[in-house]
This record gives structure tokens, sequence and C-alpha cells, in this order.
């Protein structure tokens, strides 16, 4: 099986963020109140981390479908806005080891580095 290389663009909207928020039960006014979001330091909404490691399972499972994950490792060091254009990338280090990165197009800020392991 050759190795994963994917990638993949994302502009993240406030309704995705609300449906996650609904999903997740992570309903922090950071995510979901634009209104509140406005007078924080950020100026406006920022996506769950985890929303965006969702996408990047959905790019995985597109590569395996059998995939089951087996640990993950994360860290956002910026955020991620709604309708900030995001690049998604993922490869295969080793069998079964994926390097993930998701970086705003428009400053190339990195919001997600982590690190999957999966077994087919």
């Amino acid at each position: 099986m050759p190795p994963i290389d994917l990638s993949a663009d994302w502009c993240p909207t406030q309704a995705d963020f609300d449906a996650f928020a609904r999903v997740s039960g992570d309903d922090n006014p950071i995510h979901v109140d634009p209104a509140f979001s406005a007078r924080t330091s950020f100026g406006r909404t920022v996506s769950h981390g985890m929303l965006i490691y969702a996408r990047f399972w959905g790019l995985i499972r597109q590569a395996r479908p059998e995939a089951r994950q087996l640990r993950q490792t994360m860290m956002f060091p910026n955020p991620a806005f709604v309708g900030e254009r995001l690049h998604l990338t993922v490869r295969e280090t080793q069998a079964g080891r994926l390097e993930l990165r998701a970086v705003r197009a428009e400053d190339g800020a990195e919001v997600l580095l982590g690190e999957t392991e999966i077994a087919a």
C-alpha cells in the first residue's frame, strides 16, 4: 500500500463551528458567539481544535477507510478563524505514523501540528 501523502484546503465557517459545538457539547462562546468573541483579543470566533482534527481524520479515512486510530498528539500554536482558509497536510513518515500540519493560507501561521498512529 502506498504511503499516505495528502493535502486539502478548507475554509471554516461559523456554521461549522456551531455544528461541532452541538455534536461535541463544547459551546464555549469563543467558538460560537461572534459578539462575545469580538470583545476578546482574538476579535472573532476561533475554531475548536478537535474540529480541525476531525477534518484530518476525514482525509485519512478517504485514503484508508479501514484505519483505526491508536494514538494522537497535537498542539495548537495559533488560532484558526472563521472565513480564513486553512491548508491541511498529512504525510506518512513510517508505516502507520502520520504527521499532521494545518496552516493559515493567508499568513502561513501553524494552527495544528500533530502526529497520529493508525492501524489498518
